[in-house]
């Protein structure tokens, strides 16, 4: 006759190992679910490129400012370096002139003890003596005198060329900086739009040329908008790169930032006008008031200024705007506007 035993309780131990498993399941269960939080949607994940962009395009006319002095201090150095490099030359000159005459002066029947010192191995200290002048002739004193002029102008010269030299690796390396931070901008926003769906960024893609397109309609006869001298001629110029690349730092000819497109739109108007936005909004009189804007004046946004287009009417700007809109019209409503720039 088989034993009914009564089943054996679980061990204290047993019931906490149990209890424990238990625990760490349910806390598993709890951090999955907050470590998946929801997929941004298509206008979250646009406000965010949006941001992205601006900062990108603050960084980048920063860059172009250092661009722009970078360009100019080379310049200036090749100057000074072929100043110097003649000045040499010429001092080289004076100083065989110089020792001409200590030849002629020796064949003739000796050389002067002070000629002797001029040509010895410390002439500069020789040349800050007035008293040891007044012993050699009239044509040695002026050869002299040319000499030591020369020195010094050279010494400037070369303490000018070196301070450049300082100032302009201090530029290369600002612009390596900037250069760095709107790519980096530009690489956060390209990874935002790469958690869309192949159809969303098209959309987003669509919609940018929708808004654009009504503000070409927006600005008259579908963006036939006329202006009148420089200014619409400026305008006119810059509607033929509809539809190019935004690109940070390009001056075309087919991708443009947008002080690039602006400064190049100018330049086909025969008006030369600077290459950043900052300085841009100085090449002319400002206009605060947007109803007294004509097609083509420069329009500027945001309060660093940092974004400039040029006005297309009806409240509408043509410009260069972002790596998603590209060169585009846009109703200037959508940025921050400060003020208008007419030029000339």
């Amino acid at each position: 006759m088989a034993s009914h035993r009564r089943p054996k309780p679980p061990t204290r131990t047993r019931v906490s190992v149990l209890t424990a498993l238990a625990t760490a399941a349910v806390a598993l269960s709890s951090h999955s679910a907050m470590a998946a939080p929801a997929k941004p949607g298509k206008d979250e994940v646009k406000s965010k490129v949006d941001a992205l962009y601006e900062e990108s395009e603050q960084a980048t006319e920063k860059f172009n400012g250092a661009k722009e002095r970078q360009e100019k201090l080379e310049k200036e150095i090749s100057q000074l370096q072929d100043q110097v490099a003649r000045g040499q030359d010429e001092l080289n000159g004076l100083r065989n002139t110089l020792g001409s005459m200590a030849t002629a002066q020796y064949r003739g029947g000796g050389l002067d003890p002070s000629m002797l010192l001029l040509l010895s191995s410390d002439p500069d200290a020789f040349l800050d003596k007035a008293s040891t002048l007044q012993q050699v002739s009239g044509k040695q004193v002026e050869a002299i005198t040319k000499i030591q002029a020369k020195q010094r102008s050279l010494s400037q010269q070369r303490q000018e060329a070196t301070g450049k030299l300082a100032d302009l690796e201090a530029v290369r390396k600002e612009l390596a900086e900037k250069k760095a931070a709107a790519q980096s901008k530009l690489a956060d926003a390209q990874a935002l739009l790469n958690t869309l769906t192949t159809e969303e960024r098209g959309q987003l893609k669509s919609d940018a040329a929708k808004d654009g397109q009504a503000a070409a309609d927006a600005a008259g006869s579908k963006g036939a908008v006329k202006g009148s001298g420089r200014a619409g001629a400026a305008l006119a110029a810059a509607i033929t790169q509809k539809g190019d690349r935004y690109h940070m730092g390009d001056t075309g000819p087919d991708s443009w930032d947008c002080s690039g497109l602006t400064q190049w739109a100018y330049a086909q108007a025969g008006v030369k006008i600077s290459r950043v936005t900052t300085t841009q909004a100085n090449d002319g009189t400002r206009i605060y008031n947007q109803s007294d804007l004509q097609p083509g004046d420069l329009v500027l946004f945001y309060d660093d200024l940092h974004h400039v287009g040029l006005y297309a009417g009806n409240g509408q700007v043509f410009h260069a705007s972002n790596p998603t809109g590209g060169v585009r019209y846009e109703a200037m409503k959508n940025m921050p506007f400060q003020f208008g720039v007419r030029v000339g």
